[in-house]
């Protein structure tokens, strides 16, 4: 999954962009609220972790703009305001989560997983396709009750289609949201990555659609 941090702190951001990256996220940093708005407002996430003060534009202003553009990915507010006049000021804006400064990554990283999850329409914390079992608080998949032992890519791409189980999804939208702003999107390395998932998930589980994409499908 693909997240937006936006922090001015540059070793907070840093320290994030490991940390999120550690943990199978795609991450993208932003240190500036104009530039925020154009990443938000132009390119493809799952979510975003926003701070409130940053410079040329603040916090809210930017998420403002985003729903404003219809953008409807979930955003954790992360800021060192602790006031409560404040976060209402930041779920009226239309964050749907928030974090205040000292916290520990660990928490940062449950509740985007949790945000994402519920905004691909999923409530239980596993998120099964059959025998595929995806644990969405750990980040760790079994397959018929065994652990499966996949490369972070493989991990990232995997988690992308049981989000999205049953339905078709398309090369282009696959590499949207598997790769960084600055890395290039190569369809040919995603069709050796989902030969390799075929081999250890089964190769009638993710089916190839002829000018479409791919599915994840429930083969019990």
């Amino acid at each position: 999954m693909r997240v937006l941090v936006v922090e001015d702190e540059q070793h907070l951001a840093a320290q994030m962009r490991d940390a999120l990256e550690g943990n199978g996220f795609v991450v993208d940093v932003i240190h500036d609220g104009n530039e925020a708005v154009y990443m938000g407002n132009n390119e493809t996430y799952d979510a975003a972790v926003l701070d409130l003060g940053l410079p040329g534009r603040d916090g809210l202003s930017v998420l403002h703009d985003w729903r404003h553009n219809g953008r409807t990915l979930p955003v954790v507010i992360l800021t060192a305001r602790d006031g409560w006049s404040e976060k209402v000021q930041g779920f009226r804006a239309g964050a749907d989560d928030y974090v205040t400064k000292p916290f520990r990554m660990e928490e940062v990283i449950m509740r985007l997983r949790a945000l994402i999850r519920r905004a691909s329409g999923h409530a239980d914390v596993m998120i099964r396709s059959g025998a595929l079992e995806y644990d969405t608080q750990l980040g760790t998949f079994h397959l018929a009750g065994l652990p499966l032992k996949l490369t972070a890519f493989e991990n990232q791409l995997l988690v992308y289609l049981i989000h999205n189980a049953e339905r078709v999804v398309s090369r282009t939208e696959l590499s949207e949201h598997l790769y960084s702003y600055d890395n290039d999107r190569d369809h040919n390395s995603l069709e050796v990555i989902i030969s390799r998932l075929r081999r250890k998930v089964g190769a009638e589980r993710i089916e190839t659609l002829r000018g479409q994409g791919y599915r994840l499908c429930d083969r019990s």
